[in-house]
């Protein structure tokens, strides 16, 4: 199998990028190295910004070692639920992580539920946590996004536009490879390449917007809460569109529709609105407050 991986209009050409590092004979995966990155930094960023905003890192230490395994059950089973047909024959490929096979909206389900647990465990106010817990989430996505680029997978359809990404035919799952991706495909080398939009590099830099968006908003927002709502419409907005250009999407049973789609297409309104409503009340109360003073 071919190892390149090539960015031809960026004139970016990586070879022998490999899948996997051998350490003593055990072959690791740079997908599980990629993700548990994601997660440590994830940690390590909602522990700062939680010391920034007065309140205790130990905290979140505790509750991210919570969040981080019901995010990995919560990726994997949204995944499985969604992909039954791949695992309905063999169901230890279940416990298969080394392919691949988490999904992002799952994790944040499953995050959330340890958050809110570990809210009522300790006594502390869910909204504030989640605010805290988002800032990691987002940097935590844009990191393990590149475990797709090892994994050579969660591409787009084919593209020649400027970040059009090369992968060769072989090092790629065919059921992601579509007719007009076959009818463009490239040669070099003898080497046959599909040409395809890097999904998974406009998701990390979309994200990574996002996380500044979150860091200059965390301090000036007006409800607990506020955060959260705020990585909800600004990471569902991305979504929605990265995900209509994906060839591995995941759909509602029965139909032809990319359940994370929809998800994050409802979560942008429901976000929005929640916003809109609650910096409404806010305003009302800063104004009676303002005219109590004066008088």
């Amino acid at each position: 199998m071919n190892k390149n991986i090539n960015f031809p209009h960026l004139g970016i050409y990586l070879e022998n990028v490999g899948k996997s590092i051998s350490i003593f004979g055990f072959e690791i995966a740079f997908y599980g190295i990629t993700i548990a990155a994601a997660m440590l930094a994830g940690l390590w960023i909602a522990m700062r910004t939680a010391k920034k905003t007065g309140q205790n890192p130990d905290l979140y230490f505790d509750m991210g070692m919570l969040a981080i395994f019901c995010a990995l059950i919560g990726a994997r089973a949204y995944y499985v639920v969604f992909a039954w047909e791949n695992y309905k024959n063999n169901l230890l490929e279940i416990f298969n992580l080394r392919h691949g096979g988490l999904a992002i909206y799952g994790g944040v389900i499953g995050g959330a539920v340890a958050v809110y647990m570990f809210a009522r465990m300790k006594k502390q106010k869910f909204l504030q946590l989640a605010d805290t817990a988002s800032v990691g989430l987002v940097l935590g996505q844009i990191i393990g996004r590149w475990g797709n680029f090892f994994n050579r997978e969660a591409f787009g359809g084919y593209t020649d536009n400027l970040f059009a990404m090369q992968l060769p035919l072989d090092a790629v799952y065919s059921w992601d490879v579509t007719p007009e991706m076959m009818e463009n495909l490239r040669t070099a080398g003898g080497v046959q390449y599909i040409q395809v939009h890097p999904t998974f590099l406009y998701e990390s830099l979309w994200n990574l917007m996002v996380l500044v968006l979150l860091a200059v908003y965390t301090k000036r927002k007006k409800f607990d809460g506020e955060v959260f709502c705020l990585y909800l419409l600004g990471y569902g907005l991305g979504r929605a569109w990265i995900e209509g250009l994906r060839t591995d999407q995941l759909w509602i049973p029965g139909t032809e529709i990319p359940v994370s789609q929809v998800l994050a297409v409802v979560l942008v309104v429901v976000s929005a609105a929640i916003i809109t409503v609650k910096r409404r009340k806010a305003k009302i109360v800063e104004s009676t407050g303002d005219e109590c003073e004066k008088n």
